[in-house]
């Protein structure tokens, strides 16, 4: 009986550290991952296209969204390994198979790294604004910055944290005929504490995952915007040349949060890439 308790108690523990949140009235799971700074809500204008199809599973990381920061380790997080342990968490937790899993941004590797580690569970990846690296490494790679750009950008972030997220938040969303979607963003950013904000974006725009592309055995579609400050088109090119099994789709989408401001082409893309498979 005392073990049926632990194990009860271990799932509603991850249920809760993640806010794990579960709908829709279809059998295959669609497990949806944020990106940096952000949380599950910003999958909101996506998901009512799929709930009548699939089971819908969101969640935030921990630190983001209406998660357990008490759960928050700095050791665990300070590598994309330990949020990729979490989305194992959650499907081991909820016993999913066969999972079509929706990763934004850096959530894209966390989801190549939880499918090289436990491929079981998955049966595609749908990349949305992937970078391996976010740092140039020339002439053979452009990752769209330089490592100063990184390390300005870090220091600014430790010592002006909204000043930086008001800098930032325009940058990433683009789309100025959209200004709310930038302010949702901008008081996301703030939303976050700003230590593991910081923690975060170091393990987020330091990692180089280009070796592990490789491999992946999971096909997967990479979703590229046509002007993306963060991860410029060349990205997209690279990751179809070393990821097994991929698909890239050029989107007329700018900006770096095609989900939030141009939800349709999205839906389509993604419909369109299920449909096929």
């Amino acid at each position: 009986m005392n073990i049926l308790a632990d194990a009860y108690k271990m799932t509603q523990n991850i249920i809760l550290r993640n806010n794990v949140t579960v709908f829709g009235q279809g059998t295959q799971p669609m497990l949806f991952a944020h990106g940096f700074g952000c949380d599950q809500n910003m999958w909101r204008f996506i998901t009512p296209a799929f709930e009548k199809d699939y089971k819908i599973v969101l969640f935030d990381y921990v630190g983001s969204g209406k998660s357990d920061t008490s759960a928050y380790n700095a050791e665990k997080y300070s590598s994309l390994h330990g949020y990729a342990q979490d989305i194992l968490d959650i499907c081991t937790e909820l016993a999913l198979t066969d999972v079509i899993f929706v990763g934004h941004s850096v959530s894209s590797i966390i989801g190549i790294l939880s499918s090289i580690q436990a491929p079981h569970f998955f049966s595609s990846l749908i990349l949305v604004c992937p970078s391996p690296c976010y740092i140039n490494d020339l002439p053979n790679y452009v990752g769209g910055f330089e490592r100063k750009d990184i390390e300005d950008l870090l220091d600014i972030m430790d010592k002006n944290y909204i000043g930086w997220a008001s800098f930032l938040a325009p940058v990433i969303m683009k789309n100025e005929d959209q200004p709310e979607l930038t302010q949702e963003l901008e008081a996301s950013f703030c939303s976050t504490d700003p230590v593991i904000a910081s923690v975060f974006a170091k393990t987020t725009f330091y990692s180089d995952n280009r070796n592990d592309l490789p491999k992946v055995t999971i096909p997967s579609l990479i979703l590229q915007c046509a002007e993306d400050a963060i991860a410029p088109i060349e990205v997209g090119e690279y990751l179809q040349q070393h990821l097994p099994e991929s698909t890239l789709q050029i989107m007329q989408s700018t900006g770096h949060c095609p989900h939030m401001s141009h939800p349709e082409e999205t839906i389509n893309i993604i419909k369109q890439y299920l449909t096929a498979r």
